[in-house]
């Protein structure tokens, strides 16, 4: 089934440290520390190598963190309910990212649902990263160039962060319900590649909170991938890499097949 489903606000009070020093002065110099949420540590730079273990440290809210790399922030995992509604409104991330290279050219958008609390230019980061990876749809000439609101050039896809309800508003506009997995779509009647922010905050237990990186990679690839014209596929052999095309947040097994997790188009580059 094509188009398809898969797959807040505060933000996290603790981190795993690997390795990495956050100065009491940074943590000084920012006054609010919030509750409820973990962190999955700070992964690799290949984003899904699970990381050590490590004594956790009260930080302020991720969108503050300005002592971290973009790695670390895409290790955190925040707390975001599952049941959130919001308004329904969006604003678009604003800026340009240029692609790092020449190829058939695909215009998008970042929209991000307004009072979600997360952090709107992380995941508009994350998106052209990922997208751009040679290991990504990219790895077939394509090349994605994020644009603003207002700039020149109609986008071919909107990719939007969104409340769990929200989401689900979007998605049924093309006859899928997300509501039973709380997971996202590509809505691919509207404009709209919709992205659960529950999933995007909190992860999937297929991953587990230490795969968190791999995981937001997965979801990016997966809902632009039906954007592409991609349907669902299932990993065939025991013990190899599901596709990224596989609804990973639902399943890595199926039929007696273990499949492990995966989140590039082409993960060998």
């Amino acid at each position: 089934m094509k188009g398809r489903l898969f797959t807040g606000a505060l933000a996290v009070a603790v981190l795993v440290v690997l390795g990495v020093t956050v100065s009491e002065q940074v943590a000084a110099d920012r006054s609010a520390s919030v509750g409820g949420a973990q962190a999955a540590g700070v992964p690799g730079g290949g984003g899904g190598e699970p990381p050590g273990t490590g004594e956790p440290s009260p930080l302020p809210p991720a969108w503050n963190l300005d002592g971290l790399t973009y790695e670390q922030r895409m290790g955190l995992v925040y707390d975001l309910g599952p049941d959130l509604q919001g308004p329904g409104s969006f604003t678009a991330v604003p800026g340009t990212d240029e692609p790092p290279r020449e190829g058939q050219e695909f215009l998008y958008r970042v929209d991000v649902e307004d009072d979600l609390g997360l952090d709107g230019d992380l995941f508009a980061e994350a998106v052209h990263r990922t997208l751009n990876d040679e290991r990504s749809w990219a790895h077939d000439g394509l090349a994605f160039k994020r644009v603003p609101e207002d700039g020149a050039g109609k986008p071919d896809f909107v990719i939007t962060l969104a409340s769990p309800g929200t989401t689900a508003e979007w998605c049924a506009k093309s006859g899928l319900d997300t509501t039973v997995d709380n997971v996202s779509c590509d809505s691919a009647s509207t404009s709209r590649v919709m992205i659960n922010a529950y999933r995007w905050a909190k992860g999937s237990e297929t991953y587990g909170d230490r795969r968190i990186h791999a995981y937001r990679q997965m979801l990016i690839n997966h809902e632009v991938g039906h954007r592409l014209g991609y349907g669902h596929v299932e990993c065939s052999k025991d013990g190899g890499l599901a596709p990224v095309m596989q609804q990973q947040t639902k399943f890595l097994d199926h039929d007696g097949i273990h499949c492990r997790p995966n989140a590039w188009a082409y993960p060998n580059g």
